[in-house]
């Protein structure tokens, strides 16, 4: 029960987070006007531009540039802002999807992502290890990210892997550059017509979602096209995303094994001990909660009668928050992180984001015509 109360607790901010959420939320709602202006300027002639896209863009710009001079005091809020607000917004969500929709999502999507996430991370392993040779807990954490849910998935590998802060802060600047590219180049692709021959509009979102690292980036590239197609994508996304814990959960059992074959031949432990061992470190794996709250808000959205007005407060603040996770993001997207990942690691990155739009894209396929 208490360590309930501190998770609940971890989502309220202090007077610690006052000043960067504030500068974050200034952010965002100009994104979020600037977006509107723009569509309303062009006479919606903007393409493939939104709020999200146009938070992190503008983050970036600013992280590289002004934030660096007052990030000591406004870090705390910004990291908030990214972390636990990214989270409520994924949650939220919820409101604007439907167990219909869900429904109409399927078996593919959920075959899709079982095959997208194992060629992914398998072939990460194969070509950081054997190839490259990039650290072992490095090419985990860049495999881990590009599979499952970017940087999430990196930070919640890392206390399986027990990798050092450098090492995660390579495989987020992949994830981030990356899935950023990813982000903005799918919508631009689809728009010049190259992918509809060999994808619908739904299949679309099913290959965003199965594809692209982080669930922000998801909601831009699908909501780029069209909101159907961009539910389509994040119904896709957290259904991989929800598959974070069996892989950790696989992973671990990975790791301990090779460990306590290591730690037997050294110290001739018995095999009790072993499997104590691998408890251990299974006890250690963080599970999504914010996936399973979310599936709850939309069985919540789907069979409890809510008034238009509620659920579009609710869809008003989600974007708002969301908006607020991807301006927080930019802050801290470092241009010199990427220079400290060095080369190795980011034409790791490089390979498998060609990966996942070309493999990606055949499994797609594939699965299409079965």
């Amino acid at each position: 029960m208490h360590a309930f109360a501190h998770s609940v607790n971890r989502y309220f901010p202090n007077n610690r987070h006052l000043a960067g959420l504030v500068v974050v939320l200034v952010g965002s709602l100009f994104c979020l006007w600037l977006n509107t202006g723009l569509d309303t300027w062009s006479n919606g002639r903007i393409v493939g531009l939104s709020s999200l896209t146009l938070a992190i863009l503008l983050g970036m710009v600013l992280g590289n540039t002004v934030y660096p001079n007052f990030a000591e005091q406004l870090n705390a809020g910004v990291c908030f802002a990214k972390g636990q607000i990214l989270r409520l917004a994924i949650m939220f969500y919820g409101f604007k999807l439907t167990m219909t929709q869900v429904a109409s999502v399927g078996m593919p999507a959920i075959m899709t992502d079982a095959l997208v996430l194992t060629s992914t991370f398998l072939l990460t392993y194969w070509l950081g290890t054997r190839w490259l040779k990039v650290d072992k807990k490095t090419t985990i954490l860049i495999g881990s990210g590009a599979s499952i849910c970017g940087a999430a998935a990196v930070i919640a590998a890392e206390p399986v892997v027990n990798a050092q802060a450098h090492k995660v802060t390579i495989a987020v600047a992949t994830v981030v550059v990356f899935g950023t590219i990813a982000m903005l180049l799918y919508p631009f692709l689809y728009h010049l017509g190259w992918l509809q021959p060999w994808l619908s509009a739904q299949q679309y979102g099913i290959y965003t979602g199965s594809t692209i690292h982080e669930v922000a980036q998801v909601v831009v590239a699908g909501n780029a096209i069209n909101p159907e197609v961009g539910n389509t994508a994040v119904v896709t996304k957290m259904i991989r995303v929800m598959m974070l814990a069996p892989f950790l959960l696989v992973l671990s059992f990975a790791l301990t094994k090779d460990r306590t074959v290591n730690d037997a031949a050294i110290k001739n432990k018995s095999n009790k001990n072993e499997t104590a061992s691998f408890m251990t470190r299974a006890k250690q794996v963080k599970v999504p909660w914010f996936a399973f709250i979310f599936i709850g808000i939309v069985l919540i959205h789907t069979w409890v009668p809510m008034s238009e007005s509620i659920v579009r407060s609710m869809v008003m603040l989600d974007d708002v928050l969301l908006t607020m996770a991807m301006f927080a993001l930019g802050l801290t997207t470092h241009l010199s992180a990427i220079k400290q990942a060095g080369v190795r690691p980011l034409i790791l990155g490089a390979i498998m984001f060609g990966w996942l739009i070309l493999g990606g894209g055949l499994i797609n396929i594939g699965i299409s015509f079965i």
